[in-house]
């Protein structure tokens, strides 16, 4: 885990900061909200891992080296591990973990606390954008994500809650958006 977790985005006077260019973050439904809930190896899940992968490939080749996570349980943290995939035999892109606040995992599972640590040590930086937990930590969260990237992969199929506010934050700021339907 880097130390530089709030410079990723730094602007300087003499050096503007394009790195927003280069960058896409994802979001989209956690397990409860999908249709193979905490099945990691149903057809369905199977089939959306397959078109993250693909989807993050065609983003690097267009360019993209930068890739934000939330680190939410279900599809945030299956577009970090596919990042981290990928990265394996591409080290030039990179993962950062942006973290609504630290006790994030403070009520998950075991198997997903050791999952999202696994994930964090591998990540090149994290930036928390709160320190502790505030009813509008996630909402920051998601702010800071669309701020500092040019393209959304998002798994969507309208139901409203943060998914869509991201969205809906994204098109007004005119970053594209690829959406994969559950």
């Amino acid at each position: 885990m880097s130390n530089e977790n709030n410079l990723i985005f730094r602007e300087t006077a003499t050096q503007p900061c394009d790195l927003k260019k280069k960058t896409c973050c994802f979001t989209g439904y956690r397990p409860q909200k999908l249709p193979w809930k905490f099945n990691n190896s149903s057809k369905e899940y199977l089939r959306v891992a397959n078109i993250v992968e693909n989807l993050i490939k065609q983003s690097v080749k267009k360019g993209y080296r930068y890739f934000i996570s939330g680190m939410a349980i279900g599809f945030d943290t299956l577009c970090a591990e596919t990042v981290l995939k990928i990265k394996a035999s591409n080290p030039d892109i990179k993962l950062i973990c942006a973290l609504p606040c630290k006790e994030q995992d403070k009520y998950w599972s075991d198997l997903q606390h050791q999952n999202y640590e696994r994930i964090l040590t591998q990540a090149d930086a994290v930036r928390y954008v709160s320190e502790k937990y505030t009813k509008f930590c996630m909402q920051k969260r998601n702010k800071y994500m669309i701020s500092n990237s040019s393209l959304v992969i998002a798994l969507f199929d309208g139901q409203p809650g943060g998914t869509k506010s991201t969205l809906d934050m994204a098109k007004k700021t005119g970053l594209d958006i690829l959406v994969i339907s559950p």
